[in-house]
């Protein structure tokens, strides 16, 4: 009797295993796709995935959906080891009724979310589903609710990341953008409230999927996307790489890879030439960052959106760090509406896992113009100032090149709660750059004089000398020191050494008001 239990429990599961069938998986296949089992199987390392509830069943008996079988209700959901670590995941499998969200369907993930709050780990979410089962009407959108509600409740608690590797429409869009981090599959994924059809019925407007909701949309315009896949195996490499540098919770600390702590690397060099003589030349940020961090891993979020500021995680002398930078090559690295809502949101969730802040400033200062003042440049730029302002984890601010007026408190000045500030020697601290300030300051003397040219010239020439020079900032407290550029990675090891067991008190409240 127990051995035909076991064969009828293998055959049950082999059912389930193949989602909605050998044709439905071919189709996928066909379009390059995975199915959500091999995703699973990419993602959690081999033989440690257990999967949860599979035989889930929904409770519809309208429009058709009485007695009609839904293997897994759509979805896999589970928890595995991935690099040893314990993560939990839901993969939702197009195969069984286009991956479309039922009741059932989403108390399955809701339970994984509230296990994955109890025991403290990550959440991955695959996403490929056609989005609320029709069907069931309201009873799939107050499930839907249910994933958000959880998805809010676990946010700066568990790292949550979404991989679009398939449809997302409508509100099922909303739980990714609910995460922290959303991978984006190329020709694969699609995100958008309304599909081309609703757009072209209500506003006239003809647009493919692809345009619409596809990668370059999310990852260049809308800043949505995080990440970048060319495939799916790719996505899952990105999730894999992400989840190696973040702390399984909040009470956390990010791991550490003692190899690389006890790793000894000397002055570099390099660094010293690095920056051009001519402060009018751009140069790449990129390659200080790649010169500073640990052999020159740094793993650049949201390259493509707003890329005149740079955000990524690297690591330390084994230790995870967030970095945030200016990039001169790219509209002369200036703060403006997008890189400021960057900025702040990546400063925000490293503070919220405990991962210590290094700032590069190269900064000219606010972006001028009327399109930015009337989308709220003020709004926009106040949430960098808010964002570090709040932070507690330790700050460590390397001031390479220029550092002008508000954006320099923006990129996490001393007064803004900068823990240590470094100054290069090419470090130029003011209230606004040479041009600005003669204009401002001598204007009726050069309006009057006979030979205005020389006279500006010399006005400039006694401008860079007075703050072309990280000395008076340093004479009054707001730098630490004057490095030499090639000591820059010992300097910013040692301080993050000391600052370990930084501990600073807030007065208690429920959550201060970013201005969002």
């Amino acid at each position: 009797m127990t051995s035909k239990r076991i064969e009828d429990l293998r055959e049950r599961k082999k059912r389930l295993y193949l989602g909605g069938g050998e044709k439905r998986i071919a189709k996928q296949h066909a379009a390059g796709k995975r199915t959500a089992r091999e995703r699973l199987g990419q993602l959690f390392d081999p033989d440690s995935f257990q999967e949860t509830h599979p035989f889930m069943k929904h409770r519809c008996v309208d429009f058709g959906m009485q007695g009609k079988e839904l293997p897994g209700e759509g979805v896999v959901t589970g928890y595995g080891l991935v690099d040893g670590r314990p993560i939990y995941a839901v993969s939702q499998d197009f195969t069984v009724a286009g991956g479309a969200v039922g009741e059932a369907t989403a108390a399955k993930i809701s339970e994984l979310q509230d296990d994955a709050m109890k025991t403290g780990d990550p959440i991955i979410f695959i996403n490929d589903s056609g989005g609320a089962r029709i069907q069931e009407g309201v009873g799939s959108l107050a499930g839907y609710g249910d994933i958000f509600y959880r998805n809010i409740r676990a946010s700066g608690v568990v790292p949550q990341i979404s991989i679009i590797s398939g449809p997302c429409a409508g509100g099922a869009a909303y739980s990714p953008a609910l995460t922290d981090f959303i991978i984006q599959v190329r020709h694969e994924g699609q995100m958008y409230i309304t599909g081309p059809s609703v757009i072209k019925q209500v506003t006239g407007e003809e647009v493919t999927a692809e345009q619409l909701g596809g990668v370059e949309s999310h990852s260049h315009y809308s800043g949505v996307v995080h990440f970048v896949a060319e495939s799916g195996g790719e996505g899952i490499e990105i999730a894999q790489r992400l989840l190696s540098f973040l702390p399984s919770n909040n009470t956390d600390d990010p791991p550490l890879f003692e190899e690389l702590h006890e790793e000894i690397v000397g002055p570099d060099e390099s660094l010293d030439t690095i920056v051009p003589e001519n402060a009018r030349v751009p140069y790449d940020m990129h390659d200080i960052i790649a010169k500073v961090v640990d052999r020159g891993d740094f793993m650049e979020v949201q390259e493509h959106y707003a890329p005149n500021l740079i955000v990524g995680f690297a690591r330390m002398e084994g230790s995870t760090i967030g970095i945030i930078a200016n990039n001169p090559t790219k509209k002369a690295g200036v703060l403006d509406i997008d890189s400021s809502t960057k900025g702040a949101r990546f400063v925000r969730f490293c503070n919220a896992f405990n991962i210590p802040l290094v700032t590069f400033v190269d900064v000219p200062g606010f972006m001028p113009g009327v399109q930015q003042e009337y989308g709220g440049i003020i709004r926009h730029g106040a949430k960098m100032l808010f964002a570090y302002g709040a932070a507690t984890v330790p700050k460590v601010t390397i001031i390479v090149r220029k550092a002008y007026g508000g954006a320099y408190l923006a990129m996490c000045g001393r007064s803004m709660g900068a823990d240590r500030v470094a100054a290069w020697p090419t470090a130029e601290i003011a209230v606004m750059g040479g041009d600005g300030a003669v204009n401002v300051l001598y204007r009726k003397e050069l309006s009057e004089s006979e030979d205005a040219d020389n006279l500006r010239k010399k006005l400039l020439e006694e401008y860079a000398e007075k703050f072309s020079n990280p000395y008076a900032a340093a004479a009054k407290g707001m730098v630490d020191d004057v490095i030499e550029p090639a000591d820059t990675r010992a300097y910013i090891a040692l301080s993050l050494e000391v600052l370990r067991s930084k501990r600073e008190l807030r007065p208690e409240k429920k959550h201060g008001l970013i201005p969002l």
